[in-house]
C-alpha cells in the first residue's frame, strides 16, 4: 500500500474536496459546512466550531483516503476513474446513510422527529442534505468526485 501516498495525498484530496464545497458554498449552491456540523459535535460556539471541525474534517479525510488506498491496493490499480467512482460510493453512502442518523447523535442538531431542543443551533440536513439547499445533492456528489479522482490520480496501488 501506498504509505507515503496515504499521509501526503489524503491531505490533497481533502483540501480539494474542501476548496470546491467553500466555492459552493460562496456561489450560493449549498450551506452544507462540513466542518461546523462536525466541530458543533463537540463546541457550541460556531466559530471555535468551525476551528475544531477543520481540524476533524482533515483527519475523517486521511480516515477515508486510508479505505481508498486499501481499495487500490487490493485492485493492484489506481486511476483517476476508479477513485471518481469510489467518489460516488463514498457519497451514496454519506448522504443515503450517513445524513440521515446524525440528528440522532449530534448533541446540536434538531430532528425532524423530534423538532428542536434546547441545544439544537443546526437544522436536520433531510433527505439528501436538501434542506442546506436544493442543489447540495449535486454540490455533494461534485466534491466528493473531485476527492476520489484526486487520490486516484495521485496514489500509487502498491
Amino acid at each position: 500500500m501506498d504509505w507515503a501516498g496515504w499521509g501526503l495525498f489524503g491531505l490533497v484530496a481533502t483540501a480539494a474536496l474542501t476548496a470546491a464545497l467553500i466555492s459552493a458554498q460562496l456561489a450560493g449552491l449549498t450551506r452544507l459546512d462540513f466542518p461546523l456540523v462536525l466541530g458543533t459535535i463537540f463546541v457550541e460556539d460556531p466559530d471555535r466550531a468551525r476551528v475544531v471541525g477543520f481540524f476533524l474534517h482533515l483527519a475523517a479525510g486521511q480516515g477515508f483516503a486510508l479505505g481508498y488506498a486499501a481499495t487500490f491496493a487490493l485492485l493492484h490499480r489506481a486511476a483517476w476513474w476508479i477513485g471518481g467512482l469510489l467518489g460516488l460510493l463514498h457519497v451514496g453512502i454519506a448522504l443515503t446513510v450517513l445524513l440521515p442518523l446524525l440528528p440522532g447523535v449530534h448533541p446540536r442538531m434538531a430532528s425532524q422527529r423530534a423538532g428542536l431542543g434546547r441545544t439544537a443551533v443546526l437544522e436536520p440536513p433531510g433527505l439528501l442534505g436538501l434542506n442546506y439547499g436544493v442543489q447540495t445533492p449535486t454540490v455533494a456528489v461534485a466534491v466528493h468526485a473531485v476527492y476520489g479522482i484526486v487520490l486516484g490520480l495521485l496514489l500509487r496501488p502498491g
